[in-house]
């Protein structure tokens, strides 16, 4: 089979490379398979109850995307977690997030703050039996309303991009720094209050920008300390 036409195999919804492709970037994500984890093709196969070849074209996309590296002598394994591009992805985030959440602000009503204000319950919920995973899932939604209004098509653009490349990097920030959780839920009801009263779009955008940089010295603290 040509590259192209597993490129085609592949982005086939429903077909087997497809459903290779997402329970193995589900792991990926997820952190079962870990940095440095060695792909058996073989062996995921089985699991899956699939022939090696879809495998093996799930683990070219992954390669692709990054998520996946060929060692010699070892074969497939979990690329590592880039500490510049992390730090890079957070710090443009921070900036063009805080600037679509300002501009989205006027534009949220009262049923969006309410579905916000639900989501960060969910999140301060999830407290107390951890699951960072989750956390995670339940802050980019909690996030997504605030920002989803943006009217500037360019600058929600650069935020997709953003949280996209966060996914790619697996970055569960919480699961390095899960102390950093509680405060987040707090910022959280600090910033739908500052849209519910009517805040000026500066003090907004400050807020969502530094709310977003506080998770990012929380990690390089932590990173520090290791």
């Amino acid at each position: 089979m040509t590259d192209t036409a597993t490129d085609l195999a592949a982005a086939t919804p429903g077909s087997k490379s497809e459903q290779a492709y997402q329970a193995v970037k589900a792991r990926i994500v997820e952190g079962t398979y870990t940095p440095g984890y060695r792909l058996v093709l073989g062996s995921i196969a089985k699991d899956l109850g699939f022939s090696v070849v879809p495998v093996r074209e799930a683990i070219r996309r992954l390669e692709a995307e990054g998520l996946v590296s060929f060692e010699r002598n070892v074969g497939a394994t979990v690329a590592g977690i880039d500490p510049t591009e992390y730090l890079y992805t957070m710090q443009t985030l921070s900036i063009v997030e805080g600037a679509a959440t300002a501009m989205s602000a006027p534009l949220i009503d009262a049923a969006a703050i309410a579905r916000a204000r639900a989501v960060n319950q969910e999140m301060r919920e999830c407290l107390d039996h951890f699951d960072p995973v989750r956390f995670t899932r339940l802050n980019q939604d909690f996030h997504s309303v605030l920002f989803e209004h943006c009217p500037n098509p360019h600058i929600l653009d650069l935020v997709h991009r953003g949280w996209n490349r966060l996914a790619s990097l697996r970055s569960s920030t919480f699961r390095f720094v899960p102390g950093r959780a509680r405060e987040s839920v707090e910022e959280h009801e600090n910033l739908l209050k500052l849209i519910e009263t009517g805040a000026d779009a500066e003090q907004i955008e400050k807020a969502a920008r530094l709310h977003r940089s506080a998770t990012l010295d929380a990690y390089l603290a932590q990173a520090n300390n290791l």
